[in-house]
């Protein structure tokens, strides 16, 4: 028997277990020239006293993802609404993803939206794609009769993610008592019903709310035919262990007190990242059972934005957790920066532009020999956590102060042209003068500078 430290060199075993694919790599050793497994090159300390497991009878279904991109993203200040078209794009890149579930806007804003929301709903349709269509509403009728017009015109559901605020704070502030609150979920639930329209009913600020009023108006609506409750850090509030408490909470006791079974309840986890624990807070509602994880790309949205989906989907495939085919993650992301013109900072992780370039001499002489291996597992992990080409991208060496004499043969040979000794040393004094990693244009304009010389 193994102990827990030995589990770390077996993840592929663990992987395995949870049902991932995984293809057995073997790399040639350059010192023995024998034959070198990859789970001897990388000890896995995540794996350490991880005794996870997620029994898939306890839910409605395995863990999905819910894109939030074109609705609550679009709250951000800084945000851009798409051309329609463009919507449409974005919404053929969650489907490529995978992702299951997408809220396509607020019909109560007004015709515009719901023509937007409208030609949406067409695209999905008119292509048989399988995400699963939404719209996020007030607990209010207005707010939902628009989809009952939808919902029959595409004959397809789509999802109510009916709102309400339930925390003391917006009680007071809005003089609200738990009676109108609960009355007034009652009104909206039962039209939505009473229309065939699926429910998710949505406590704002569960948070920060009381246990025996998230308890009393989970209740009512479960009562009424909402088979989906959302639980929502609406203000950036909870630490990850709150959100498995709040998770427990919810799972443990509000639903099998009301009289159901977990397994045809679906629990929908919301976050926000005004605390920066957007994916932390989503990694725990997975470990914490939650059923669909909300997110947009990139992270945009209200104050300082949603969970960023896209590192929620790239941590979890890490994990073993999906097995999604995340390679054009990294294009959706690209649509998403021009679409909604939402920032992507040149460090942001995995997607931003510095993610996987390096200029450090020591740092890029180890990909160089990884890449001189032949093998692109290695040079994707030798100096990352992440590996590059399973989300459509790959390792860059870029020159610069900080440079080796191995980045610019490397630079080199890759742009053809001969490592001579004397053009190697030319940009090697040349690399120690900047203050910054020059680009490609830059070191070509050099090196053609010194050829023609």
């Amino acid at each position: 028997m193994c102990n827990d430290f030995q589990k770390g060199r077996i993840f592929k075993t663990k992987k395995l277990e949870r049902g991932i694919d995984t293809i057995a790599l073997f790399l040639q050793s350059t010192e023995g020239g024998g034959a070198m497994d990859e789970n001897d090159l990388i000890y896995d300390w995540n794996l350490i006293q991880n005794h996870f497991t997620r029994d898939e009878s306890a839910h409605p279904h395995p863990i999905w993802f819910d894109d939030e991109t074109l609705r609550d993203g679009l709250q951000s200040p800084s945000a851009r609404n798409p051309k329609i078209e463009e919507k449409i794009e974005l919404i053929d890149h969650m489907e490529n993803l995978g992702i299951q579930k997408v809220d396509l806007g607020l019909p109560g804003a007004g015709p515009f939206h719901v023509d937007h929301i409208d030609a949406m709903l067409a695209h999905i349709k008119e292509n048989d794609y399988h995400i699963r269509p939404g719209c996020a509403v007030r607990t209010v009728v207005g707010d939902i009769e628009p989809m009952v017009n939808l919902q029959a015109k595409h004959e397809i559901p789509i999802q109510a993610s009916a709102f309400l605020g339930t925390s003391p704070i917006r009680q007071y502030t809005e003089n609200w008592t738990m009676e109108k609150i609960i009355s007034t979920a009652e009104k909206a639930i039962s039209f939505a019903v009473d229309n065939d329209i699926p429910v998710m009913f949505v406590t704002e600020d569960t948070t920060r709310s009381k246990p025996e009023d998230i308890k009393a108006v989970y209740t009512r609506a479960l009562e009424l035919g909402a088979d989906r409750l959302c639980v929502c850090d609406t203000c950036g509030h909870v630490t990850p262990n709150g959100v498995e408490q709040l998770l427990r909470f919810v799972q443990d006791e509000v639903i099998p007190d009301a009289g159901f079974k977990r397994r045809d309840i679906e629990v929908n986890w919301h976050g926000h990242q005004d605390r920066g624990l957007g994916v932390a807070n989503n990694i725990s509602a997975y470990y914490a059972g939650a059923d669909v994880i909300h997110g947009t790309a990139l992270g945009v949205g209200e104050r300082a934005g949603n969970a960023p989906i896209d590192q929620t989907l790239v941590n979890l495939k890490l994990m073993g957790a999906i097995d999604n085919d995340l390679t054009s993650l990294n294009e959706y992301m690209r649509k998403a920066n021009e679409y909604v013109e939402v920032d992507l900072p040149r460090n942001y992780p995995v997607f931003g532009q510095d993610a996987f370039e390096t200029g450090t001499g020591v740092h890029a002489s180890a990909v160089v020999k990884a890449m001189k291996k032949g093998d692109d597992w290695l040079a994707d992990r030798i100096y990352s956590g992440v590996p590059a080409q399973d989300f459509g991208l790959e390792q860059i060496i870029r020159i610069g102060h900080m440079s080796g004499r191995s980045n610019i043969v490397f630079w080199l040979e890759k742009n053809g042209y001969q490592p001579d000794e004397k053009l190697v040393n030319h940009l090697f004094e040349i690399a120690k003068s900047q203050r910054r990693l020059m680009d490609d244009e830059e070191v070509k304009n050099e090196v053609n500078s010194f050829l023609e010389s």
